[in-house]
């Protein structure tokens, strides 16, 4: 989430959306909707790829849960903290830790200013191996 932006009323819990939901609690990396899709079918529930889609752009939307894509370009989403923050993901076990910024944020708001823009936003990702993986 980025330090502009303003977290939106929580989306109505339909079925759907609460499965999606269990499936994202249960796990701190980030999750492409395909394996969020399996977990909820392992799960016993049935919820289509295309509404878990759906669901997770909306519970993105509204701020519930963070989406980026990773180095491959897949989006892939995960239950954060709703605060400002950025991520530091293992491209190889996608192992997430949330870290803070604030060199980072003073750099967007200087370069920003730098070229006199206004009303700033920004994402930043950190791929790398974890030290588990090396």
């Amino acid at each position: 989430m980025t330090s502009t932006e303003q977290r939106r009323p929580p989306v109505r819990p339909t079925r759907q959306r609460l499965a999606v939901a269990a499936a994202l609690a249960g796990f701190d990396d980030f999750r492409s909707a395909q394996e969020i899709h399996d977990l909820i079918s392992r799960q016993g529930d049935s919820v289509g790829l295309a509404t878990v889609y759906r669901t997770l752009a909306t519970l993105a939307e509204a701020g519930e849960v963070d989406m980026l894509r990773n180095e491959d370009g897949e989006a892939i989403w995960r239950s954060c903290s709703d605060t400002h923050h950025h991520h530091l993901v293992c491209r190889s076990c996608g192992a997430t830790v949330e870290v803070e910024g604030p060199a980072v944020e003073r750099w967007t708001s200087s370069i920003a200013g730098e070229h006199g823009y206004a009303d700033i936003s920004h994402t930043l990702e950190i791929f790398g191996t974890c030290p588990a993986c090396r």
